[in-house]
Formats: structure tokens, C-alpha cells, sequence
């Protein structure tokens, strides 16, 4: 399926939601507003912030403003040094892409995390509806078992919310999302932005907190250069240094969220023309 606007929201966090907020919030003041796509993508960070506008419920304006909100009494969580090793070791021991996702989907299975409905009821506060969107959106996660990509739309078997929280399981931190049976991770552990499941469209502006891939993980930057050889306009944006300074150490930390908003509106500017080049088509 093709069409001629796409718009791939990437993972990365709490920081990553309110970076990825803070660009759109930009583009959108400096006349490009890129949260009109045709297509919406949305992984574990980005399906936050793409559930939220492809809703047509909140401006840009509005999404970014919430992300200035006080963050006390929000629940906190750490990406710690046992949880990267687990991914690493995972990494190294896997063949393939396939048998990574399957190694971390055991280790997500296994792991001791809060209970699956309180979570889920956290990611529900943040949406504002768990009605599909008419607008088309897709919802990255993985199958914890196969491995297998779970690109959830409005007519599958997920809830809007479920999804979502499927979408931002971290392994080790958060626990997985049951949908019509099966148990599901962070779209993440596939592909940090997941920018292929926008080939087709002519004009693409992916906005990824996480620039960087590994060897069984493709970086933003890979797919994005897939996408141009294919005939589309890509306009890839990541975190400029000032950005990943206000991130912070921990992207999980809400009281880092604001600061990363307040990067991205700044950042913004620096794409504004490029934007409107692609987006103009």
C-alpha cells in the first residue's frame, strides 16, 4: 500500500515523546506541518505521540504543552546496566534478526516487572481515546515468542491502548501486552523508527530519538536511505547534540521529558527548509 505522505514517529523514551513532540510542535509553527500525514508510524515512544495526533483530538501545540506538565508522582523506571547486558549478550548470541527478537522476547517473558493492567492503565491515561483513528495509523511491536513484527491498525485484533502498550513494553522494564492471546514487546526491539512500513509513500519525514542501529537492529539512517532509492523524498530528523544533552542519562525519567520538549522545539528550526522541501513535494 502507498500513498504520498508518511510520517515514521520513532522510539526512545520519555525524553523521546517529548523530543519528538517539541519538533513537530516547530515545524508545525514554522508553516510545515507534518502531523496532517496521510500515514502515521508509531514506535513504543512514537506510537504515543502519533496515537495522540492521528486522534485529531490535540494541535501539536497541545501535545507539546502537555509534555511541560509537572512531572511529580509520575511512575519512573531505569534502562540499568543488567538490562543492556541482557540485550547485548542476546545480540551477540542470536544468528540472526529473528533470533535477537526471540532472545529478548524470553528475557521480557521472564522478567519480574509491575503487573501488565497497571501499566496498561498508565498508557491509557495518556491517550485520549482508545478509538482507531480514521486517519491511517500503524503501531509497531514484537511477538515475544516468533520474534515476528506486530504492525497493529484500526481493523486488527488490538485495541488503540493495547496497542500502544504493546508498542512501549520495554524488555526487562515493562512487562508484555497480551492481545487476542499472544504476548507482545516494544516495536523497538525491531527497528528503533520501523521507517520501511512507510515504502511506498512518496514523501516521508521520519523523526527518530535514536539515531543509532546495531548489527541486528537497522539504524533510521538505513531505512531512510531504502526509502530515497526506492523514488520517495526523505527528510530524516535526530537528536542534535543539545538534544541528547537535556535527554539526560535516563530516557525513562519524566521529570527529563520537559527538557527534551523544550530541544526539540529549539532544534526545530534547523529543519524547518528541508521539511518544507520534502513536505511541499
Amino acid at each position: 500500500m502507498g500513498g504520498e505522505t508518511a510520517l515514521v514517529l520513532g522510539g526512545g523514551g520519555l525524553t523521546g515523546v517529548g523530543w519528538e513532540a517539541g519538533i513537530l510542535y516547530g515545524l508545525a509553527e514554522a508553516g510545515v506541518d507534518v502531523t496532517t500525514a496521510d500515514l502515521v508510524v508509531g514506535t513504543s515512544a512514537g506510537s504515543v505521540i502519533g496515537a495522540q495526533l492521528a486522534s485529531g483530538l490535540l494541535t501539536p501545540r497541545e501535545l507539546y504543552e502537555r509534555q511541560l506538565a509537572d512531572a511529580t508522582g509520575e511512575v519512573a523506571a531505569r534502562l540499568g546496566a543488567g538490562v543492556f547486558a541482557r540485550y547485548a549478550m542476546a545480540m551477540l548470541r542470536s544468528r540472526d534478526a529473528i533470533a535477537y527478537r526471540r532472545r529478548v522476547g524470553a528475557f521480557a517473558l521472564a522478567a519480574d516487572t509491575a503487573p501488565e493492567a497497571e501499566r496498561r492503565a498508565i498508557l491509557a491515561a495518556r491517550l485520549l481515546s482508545d478509538e482507531w483513528p480514521e486517519r491511517r495509523l500503524v503501531v509497531t511491536a514484537v511477538d515475544a515468542l516468533t520474534g515476528e513484527l506486530a504492525a497493529f491498525e484500526r481493523d486488527g485484533a488490538a485495541g488503540l491502548v493495547d496497542a500502544v502498550a504493546a508498542s512501549c513494553a520495554v524488555p526487562g522494564v515493562w512487562p508484555p501486552v497480551t492481545v487476542d492471546g499472544r504476548r507482545y514487546i516494544d516495536g523497538g526491539v525491531r527497528s528503533g523508527a520501523n521507517a520501511d512500513l512507510a515504502a511506498g509513500y512518496r514523501r516521508v519525514v521520519i523523526v527518530a530519538p535514536m539515531a543509532m542501529g546495531a548489527a541486528k537492529l537497522p539504524s533510521p539512517a538505513s531505512e531512510a536511505e531504502r526509502l530515497r532509492a526506492e523514488g520517495a523524498r526523505v527528510l530524516l530528523i535526530t537528536p542534535s547534540p543539545e538534544a541528547r544533552k537535556a535527554f539526560g542519562r535516563n530516557i525513562l525519567d519524566p521529570a527529563r521529558r520537559a527538557p527534551a520538549a523544550r530541544a526539540g522545539l529549539a532544534q526545530a528550526a534547523a529543519h524547518v527548509a528541508e521539511a518544507t522541501a520534502v513536505w511541499s513535494g
